[in-house]
């Protein structure tokens, strides 16, 4: 899932990336919110709640949105820089790598909250969130070519709203048949992203009510997992094209 990039990549490998990630995006967003009020990975919705605020003169309030939404920008900025660094050094496992420090950061945020005081720790649960969401969607923009999305829906569910009219285009004799194909991989995509971030979601908040912010640290070994699997099966292809004597 996370070797292959670009034009290198088929609609499966694409489905699978965005399913998992998109699952475990959902749980971390919808368990934060749950438990603190604040959504992790939606900075459509912290920028209008940081504009609201600013308009009505309330800027210290106002500076908690602005930190979650700059947190977001540096992590995108953090993981794109690591990327591109990787590939310049041709290590071809560079996105596992990164998705396994996503990974331990993830889980290392956990431990911290579940050591803290809980209501000292907010700030520091959604701003770190909010960092390691950005690190997560640049690694997919990156490997993907941008068709793939996992922490937010807004985007795939307007593909899914194009998706569906440019098939009734198909259905009524209004468009070539030939794209129906190419539709339907990209609708089987991007719904599969959404239902993904949704049954993440719901996931997330059962998880979070059983064992607590363990949840975080149970969501990190899961990107551990994917990671991990990526390298694995990298290795493997090494072996079969360069075998020992």
């Amino acid at each position: 899932m996370l070797i292959a990039q670009g034009d290198a990549r088929d609609s499966r490998l694409d489905r699978n990336l965005a399913f998992a990630l998109a699952a475990v995006a959902g749980g971390l967003n919808a368990a934060a919110f749950h438990e603190v009020g604040f959504f992790s990975a939606n900075m459509t919705g912290n920028v209008s709640a940081l504009s609201s605020l600013l308009a009505m003169g309330q800027w210290r309030q106002g500076l908690g949105y602005l930190a979650i939404v700059l947190s977001f920008i540096i992590g995108s900025l953090v993981s794109t820089l690591a990327i591109n660094s990787g590939l310049r050094r041709r290590i071809g496992t560079i996105y596992a790598r990164v998705i396994l420090i996503e990974a331990a950061l993830l889980a290392a945020l956990g431990l911290a909250r579940m050591a803290l005081d809980r209501s000292a720790g907010v700030p520091m649960l959604i701003v770190g969130l909010a960092f390691l969401m950005g690190q997560q969607n640049a690694i997919v923009t990156h490997i993907s070519n941008a068709r793939v999305r996992t922490t937010h829906v807004s985007g795939m569910a307007t593909d899914i709203g194009i998706g569906l009219a440019r098939m009734l285009d198909i259905l009524r004799g209004k468009a070539d048949p030939a794209e129906h194909g190419e539709i339907m991989t990209r609708l089987s995509l991007h719904t599969g992203t959404v239902l993904s971030f949704l049954l993440g979601g719901i996931a997330g908040v059962l998880a979070w009510r059983i064992v607590g912010d363990l949840c975080f640290v149970i969501a990190g070994l899961v990107l551990a997992a994917v990671a991990a699997s990526s390298m694995q099966r990298a290795a493997q292809i090494i072996l079969r094209n360069d075998p020992l004597d």
